[in-house]
């Protein structure tokens, strides 16, 4: 377990790497507002609409309620491209088939429309632009879990982000033509040459690239490539080989990697960790390798494996064992929004 003295000592400084970024001075300075900001959530499985899998309306209403009422001020509420394709087993999630062209960019416009009736019509409003974040009312940054509903066709990525889309997760479960995953083996030993257009496509319209579920290799191209911060919005450093879903972890170089473009990682709440106070100490492991600057939150809300934080109140719980273990408030609102809000503002414009 880290102390005050150890995290000072090891973790009082970013890596040399990531000071030695030419991103650097766009990160130096952090905001301290206290603001909540989630980078990966599904709520109420909305995109599983019309689906044997969806709760119900009653579970989605119940979760956005959640959000409001503990203060959360901006949700990256996230599509899943390849819903279609894949099963949850009791060993995981498996992939069964694949989609025919056309049939992703299809499946985007089904989960588009099921995010408009179910949650803007809740009074969630979309952020387009960075001046689009206040701090009074809870807003809606809209992304993809996923980058198969692109079918192959860079000009697909405009045509989404006109439809409110602002961010992009690479690669999820499903093999797409972006680039390798952790879960499947390497098919282009990283990034596609489609991946590498993606990326650079993304950065010129201002749009978050997020690299969870992504090799490490693909990761490595992105961050090279990459003229702009990148996230990635939900994972946990490695520990114990034996842990549950310990594929989905990352190691130290793959978490560096992240950093040194000026990003952030998503601290990942899964059954990973035995509980939410393992789950703080695990956090403090991700500070203490890569900086209190580049680490967040990213709670997997409603489609999480045997979630650690249940509901968006036990975010203060997970606060409060932050400071705990040795973090100044500063230190823990930057984790709890402050780092995402700087990448927010230096990506959307």
């Amino acid at each position: 377990m880290l102390n005050r003295k150890n995290f000072l000592k090891r973790a009082g400084l970013l890596s040399a790497a990531a000071i030695t970024s030419p991103l650097w001075p766009f990160f130096a300075k952090q905001s301290t507002a206290n603001t909540i900001i989630d980078l990966h959530a599904h709520p109420g499985l909305f995109f599983r609409k019309d689906t044997d899998m969806y709760p119900g309306d009653q579970a989605l209403n119940q979760r956005l309620a959640d959000i409001k009422n503990t203060g959360v001020k901006v949700v990256f509420m996230s599509l899943v491209a390849d819903s279609p394709l894949l099963v949850r087993t009791p060993t995981g999630i498996e992939v069964k088939g694949s989609f025919a062209k056309g049939d992703g960019w299809a499946e985007f416009q089904k989960q588009l429309k099921f995010f408009k009736d179910l949650i803007i019509t809740q009074g969630f409003s979309v952020i387009n632009s960075y001046r689009a974040i206040d701090t009074t009312a809870t807003k809606i940054l809209l992304t993809c879990e996923g980058g198969d509903f692109l079918d192959g066709d860079v000009n697909n990525i405009e045509k989404a982000y006109n439809s409110g889309l602002r961010s992009i997760q690479l690669v999820h479960y499903a093999q797409n033509n972006l680039g390798d995953l952790q879960t499947q083996p390497a098919v282009y030993n990283g990034l596609s040459d489609f991946g590498k257009s993606v990326t650079k496509r993304m950065n010129e319209l201002g749009m978050v690239i997020d690299v969870a579920h992504a090799s490490f290799k693909t990761v490595a191209d992105v961050a090279e490539i990459t003229t702009a911060p990148i996230i990635l919005s939900h994972s946990i450093l490695k520990a114990e080989a034996d842990r549950p879903i310990a594929i989905r972890a990352i190691t130290p170089d793959h978490a560096k990697l992240v950093a040194q473009t000026g990003g952030v990682i998503g601290a990942w709440p899964s059954g990973f960790s035995f509980n939410i106070e393992d789950f703080a100490d695990n956090t403090m492991r991700l500070i203490d390798l890569v900086g209190v600057e580049h680490v967040g939150l990213g709670t997997d809300m409603d489609a999480n494996f045997k979630p650690v934080i249940t509901s968006y109140s036990d975010i203060k719980t997970w606060a409060e064992l932050l400071e705990s273990k040795g973090l100044s408030k500063t230190e823990v609102n930057k984790i709890l929004g402050g780092n995402a809000q700087r990448i927010l503002k230096q990506v959307l414009g």
